[in-house]
């Protein structure tokens, strides 16, 4: 353990799982305190477990306004403030376009658009002078990728996010910037589909990568940590970490 981040405070959705327990375990080793949230408490807890006694969970579904707004209560009086924002709940739909359902199509924005642009409005309060907000995008955003019509929209729509909520906060000193990871295993493919088509999936997907893998999501923590807290001259940018696959 070390102590880079030791006294800031940090909110993290989608924080008990994938990418976002990745970042959570890489701050709260170098000594930040984070709060964790989720849609599973079974998640939360075994993830608090693992992350130790400077991890917090709080049980909160972010296309739900009600649960932002208990979430921001916990916040203020579990933290206080707020050094660093990954907004990073969400979930991967692929389907056909000829198949997607309205049922689908809203959910996926509920979760992925709705829910990221209301937890920066109802956390904007308690955000540090010099905080970083960190939204999580994706390659398919740029890609147009077969069966992601719908979940690569809502991602392009964080994209434009990151520029016009960093216009919005600057008066408040406080920086917001997207990471865009390209494939990573996280074990999100195999709880949205079956087994075989998640293989199929991550086999294309490797073999299209300039860098034949998948990135690891303790690659994306590290990205997400430099932009929350050292790219202090960077707002509105959107950080690629994709082994090449959007670049190449």
């Amino acid at each position: 353990m070390n102590d880079t981040y030791s006294g800031k405070n940090v909110v993290i959705t989608g924080g008990s799982s994938g990418i976002g327990l990745a970042t959570a375990k890489l701050l709260v080793d170098a000594g930040a305190r984070v709060v964790i949230t989720g849609r599973s408490r079974t998640a939360l807890d075994a993830a608090t477990e693992y992350l130790g006694k400077n991890a917090l969970a709080a049980r909160s579904d972010v296309a739900s306004l009600p649960d932002l707004d208990a979430l921001a209560a916990r916040v203020r009086d579990e933290l206080g403030t707020v050094d660093a924002l990954f907004v990073n709940a969400g979930i991967t739909s692929t389907m056909p376009f000829a198949s997607m359902t309205e049922e689908m199509y809203d959910e996926s924005f509920a979760i992925n658009v709705k829910g990221a642009y209301f937890t920066v409005q109802k956390l904007a309060p308690l955000l540090n002078t010099g905080a970083g907000v960190v939204l999580t995008t994706s390659a398919a955003n740029v890609m147009g990728m077969l069966e992601t019509s719908v979940y690569a929209a809502g991602k392009a729509a964080l994209r434009s996010m990151a520029r016009s909520l960093s216009r919005e906060l600057l008066p408040q000193g406080v920086r917001v910037n997207a990471i865009s990871p390209g494939p990573v295993d996280t074990g999100i493919l195999e709880s949205t589909m079956t087994k075989e088509a998640a293989d199929r999936f991550k086999a294309e997907r490797a073999a299209e990568n300039p860098m034949r893998r998948f990135g690891s999501t303790e690659e994306i923590a590290r990205a997400v940590a430099f932009l929350a807290f050292d790219a202090t001259y960077t707002t509105g940018a959107e950080l690629v970490v994709d082994g090449g696959v959007t670049q190449l």
